[in-house]
């Protein structure tokens, strides 16, 4: 290709990329990868966002702590594990927690066959008081597990390296398709006015992806390493190689711990203006959730562009329904006509 033809190719990506053949190819690039992991971005990005304020929801789930009303003695660790071999026969008992208020509810752990339990028990009767960790308590770690591992522990959180390189590969396609030409970008800033639905929705994916892109980046780079972070550290002692008179003072391991800790959005650290709970910690936190959530957004967002550019065309067309229907009569086999 002459310089003649690559300014040719460069000018109508600046002023018409839309009839570019570039632009086309990664337009097809950035929505098959949107189908194949669009439940995963959304799930990933709906639980990111929960999880900005785990600790607020462990709190809510927390109960306020069980106390011993009975009039009786507080029973020793060898009467608690007979009471709890009598409400659960064949377990072992594995450890007696105590908390310092000898009239709180003993936690008793237990296993049998690899089946353990945790159970409080009345102090003084050796009751049985129900489960040491409550439903609410749970279902967070749960939540948790799911975002961080997939359920499936290191496997998991290796999988979920490789979805947030290639959420990366989406963001970074997704600016390019964004481009609409030097004339009317600033038009692609915002949702414009007087729009049918349909455009709106178009305005609408293009505006989220384009003020969310930073951020989106921001949990794509630090996911990935947060999954695999092995390559970082070497590329991390390839670029400043630890010696002694650099021992905890290496830019490189200042840079992968903002990397990590940014991923979060609860500031608290050191060294951090932003220091326990109040409005800029409330502030932060809001922000890390509201563009959290940008690709749960791009993915619904996509899904109904989606629908209205492939299929709904082909379900809404009283044309295309009989010319489906009659093909559907001819190729089924065993059907006269």
């Amino acid at each position: 290709m002459g310089a003649r033809d690559r300014l040719s190719c460069w000018q109508s990506w600046v002023r018409q990329p839309q009839r570019t053949w570039l632009r086309r190819a990664i337009f097809q690039v950035h929505l098959w990868c949107g189908i194949a992991l669009g439940l995963y971005v959304f799930m990933i990005s709906v639980t990111g966002s929960v999880l900005v304020y785990r600790n607020e929801l462990l709190h809510l789930a927390t109960p306020a702590p069980l106390i011993s009303q009975g009039p009786g003695p507080i029973l020793t660790d060898d009467q608690l594990r007979q009471a709890a071999i009598r409400v659960y026969p064949g377990y072992r008992i594995q450890s007696i927690f105590r908390p310092p208020n000898p009239d709180q509810a003993v936690e008793v752990d237990m296993d049998r066959g690899g089946n353990s339990k945790k159970r409080l028990f009345d102090s003084r009767s050796g009751g049985d008081l129900g489960d040491a960790v409550p439903a609410g308590m749970w279902a967070v770690s749960e939540l948790l597990d799911l975002h961080d591992n997939l359920l499936a522990g290191p496997d998991g959180r290796r999988v979920n390296a490789l979805g947030a390189l290639a959420l990366a590969g989406l963001a970074i396609t997704g600016l390019v398709i964004w481009w609409p030409g030097i004339n009317t970008w600033r038009r692609s800033l915002k949702v414009p006015s007087g729009l049918k639905w349909k455009r709106s929705i178009w305005h609408l994916h293009s505006m989220i992806g384009f003020w969310s892109i930073g951020f989106v980046l921001l949990f794509a780079a630090s996911g990935v390493y947060l999954g695999r972070p092995e390559p970082f550290d070497r590329l991390a002692d390839w670029l400043q190689p630890p010696t002694a008179a650099n021992a905890g003072t290496r830019t490189v391991d200042q840079v992968i711990y903002w990397l990590a800790y940014l991923h979060f959005g609860r500031i608290k650290g050191i060294g951090i203006p932003c220091k326990g709970p109040g409005l800029c910690d409330q502030a932060t936190k809001a922000v890390w959730t509201i563009f959290g959530s940008a690709p749960a957004a791009m993915f619904v967002t996509g899904v109904i562009m989606w629908w209205n550019r492939i299929r709904r065309p082909h379900t809404s067309n009283p044309t295309a329904r009989i010319k489906a229907s009659a093909l559907l009569r001819v190729t089924t086999p065993g059907r006269k006509l």
